[in-house]
């Protein structure tokens, strides 16, 4: 039940939605949609763990930071893996934004999370956004997030299907009549496609190449479908072997054969969901089709190679990286959707 004091405090407070990504966090404030997008990367100094830089600023420092200093991604597999470091990286976020002061009210906050998080997992998360600064948290599931973000019907009773790769999970959902009908939540994303990458030039080259340059190559060469004409670039690393660094020329071709497993995970979990899914809603997925929300959505055939496993249309969602972080904004604006699909709610004590 929602007091007039909370009431009260909503007209001061800016109520936020967070994304928690393992790779990025967005931030949406109710009534103005998304307000900060930002690398999750925290960099701290070592021995005493003090924050000297967060998001962008920390993410330049990956694989280039002295002996005394550590760049960290404080999420692992769409969870907390260190809950100190995560606690200082919302602060500043939720701070960035709304402001910290004894006259300004702390927010109301609506974290996305995996769907196949644990009670303990769902506690760490709680506990962190609490501990940065909430007066009241809320947790939804991020495929429900994601169809809210994107316009998906999910009210009516008819099924839509919505698959949101992200950097660390693959959230996959059939949802009808406002609830997630049948659900696979798999830790494998975007995130282990990099990687893959990353061994695949060890092992076949010898070259040893870092975060940056993985992402680089997955985006500009990297396809789950062939190109009707493949692609070439040059990937700039060390020789393991010498100990000096080498320039080589890869080609598309064999990046997707080094992405080949996750993006079979990726595949294997969609096909999973629609075995399990009741027959009713198998027939409406026939006309309505498959929506890709997430980061990893906007790799290039992913689509296709979805379409052509399952014979189901397959659409990408206009803007994939942002639609979780929208679908909590959207929330936020209508509380009878904040009560319908938060998950676990608790007060700042």
């Amino acid at each position: 039940m929602f007091s007039a004091f909370d009431s009260i405090l909503g007209l001061f407070s800016k109520d936020i939605g967070i994304d928690l990504g393992t790779a990025n966090t967005l931030l949406s404030v109710r009534g103005k949609g998304i307000v900060l997008c930002e690398p999750s990367v925290v960099a701290i100094q070592k021995g005493t763990n003090h924050v000297l830089a967060v998001g962008e600023d920390a993410k330049s420092m990956l694989g280039r930071t002295p002996d005394n200093i550590l760049a960290i991604r404080p999420l692992k597999d769409g969870v907390i893996a260190d809950f100190e470091i995560t606690k200082s990286m919302l602060r500043y976020f939720i701070r960035k934004v709304h402001g910290m002061g004894f006259l300004v009210p702390r927010p109301k906050v609506l974290v996305a999370v995996p769907s196949g998080i644990n009670e303990v997992e769902k506690r760490a998360v709680e506990d962190s956004v609490t501990y940065a600064g909430a007066r009241e948290v809320h947790l939804v599931k991020s495929p429900m997030a994601a169809a809210i973000g994107i316009g998906l019907p999910i009210h009516e009773p008819t099924g839509n299907m919505i698959v949101d790769v992200g950097s660390g999970t693959t959230e996959v959902a059939v949802i009808a009549i406002a609830g997630i009908v049948e659900s696979v939540s798999s830790r494998v994303g975007s995130g282990m496609i990099d990687d893959a990458i990353i061994q695949y030039m060890k092992r076949t080259y010898n070259l040893m190449i870092g975060e940056r340059m993985s992402e680089d190559i997955k985006i500009k060469i990297g396809s789950a479908y062939p190109f009707e004409e493949e692609k070439t670039m040059e990937v700039k690393g060390r020789d393991i072997v010498a100990g000096l660094p080498k320039i080589l020329t890869v080609n598309s071709e064999e990046i997707r054969e080094a992405i080949a497993e996750p993006i079979s995970s990726i595949v294997e979990a969609v096909r999973g969901t629609l075995e399990r899914c009741p027959a009713e809603l198998s027939a409406d997925l026939v006309q309505k089709g498959i929506f890709l929300a997430g980061g990893g959505a906007l790799l290039k055939g992913l689509d296709q190679l979805i379409k052509e496993e399952t014979g189901l249309p397959v659409y990408v969602a206009d803007d994939p990286l942002s639609a979780v972080a929208l679908g909590t904004e959207k929330i936020l604006e209508q509380i009878n959707l904040l009560k319908k699909f938060d998950i676990y709610k608790r007060r700042r004590e």
